[in-house]
């Protein structure tokens, strides 16, 4: 009977400490992933967008080539063979203007060039005060001469932007125009709201480090590999900031 009392308190304490054994490596193991989520969870894909007709553009007047989807309510702009497109106070682009949307580190370098009217504007028909006939281009054609109207800054020098008697501001009212618009830009909520995420990664990251240097390592290698490839993508694109995550 000793024997066997002895016997069950021995299974008994081996079904405790392997239990601990297991609560001990679930929790150890699941601290880096939960992070993983946290700072993933923060960059999140803007909801897909239905088009009810077939999609067209107009250029914006003395911006650079941008063009500007006036028939939905948010805002896709096509700029320098992207599609660009603002969401909760943070910026993506993609090579297609209904998916595969990846999240873009800043703000792209057209925005602040912009009149944030022009909505206003092209329901009116009139540009800053002169009329405005503008044309709307069809994705198809936007497409096939972009890069030549680029080049040629047709929009400007051959259509005026479609502005009648229209005068551009100097270089010194652009610089006071770009530099409002990117002081009224920053204090939007949702542009804040993402700031203050961006500034929280940095902590989150070195915790991580300091807690599982091993795991760390491995994931910096995946991350400098995909680097590369992304550089190599962008080589030759006059736009020189790159993604930071994709999704």
């Amino acid at each position: 009977m000793k024997l066997d009392a002895l016997f069950i308190r021995n299974n008994k304490k081996k079904k405790i400490l392997l239990a601990s054994i297991i609560l001990i490596l679930a929790i150890v193991y699941s601290v880096p992933t939960s992070a993983e989520v946290n700072i993933s969870i923060g960059i999140s894909l803007p909801p897909p967008i239905v088009f009810e007709a077939p999609l067209e553009v107009v250029v914006i007047p003395d911006a650079g080539d941008v063009y500007v989807v006036p028939d939905i309510d948010v805002d896709i702009f096509f700029w320098n063979g992207w599609w660009w497109r603002p969401w909760q106070g943070r910026w993506y682009r993609s090579h297609y203007y209904n998916q595969s949307w990846v999240y873009y580190g800043s703000v792209p370098s057209f925005y602040f060039d912009i009149d944030p009217n022009w909505r206003g504007y092209y329901r009116d028909r009139n540009w800053q005060g002169h009329r405005w006939n503008y044309e709307r281009i069809p994705h198809k054609r936007l497409q096939k001469n972009w890069k030549s109207w680029h080049n040629d800054r047709y929009w400007e020098k051959k259509r005026s932007w479609g502005v009648q008697s229209y005068q551009p501001p100097s270089q010194h009212q652009r610089q006071e125009l770009r530099h409002r618009r990117q002081e009224q830009y920053h204090q939007m909520p949702d542009v804040q709201r993402h700031q203050q995420q961006r500034q929280l990664e940095p902590r989150v990251r070195q915790y991580q480090q300091q807690q599982y240097p091993q795991q760390q390592h491995s994931q910096r290698g995946g991350e400098q590999r995909q680097g590369k490839s992304q550089h190599q993508e962008s080589q030759g694109k006059p736009e020189r900031e790159h993604a930071e995550y994709r999704q």
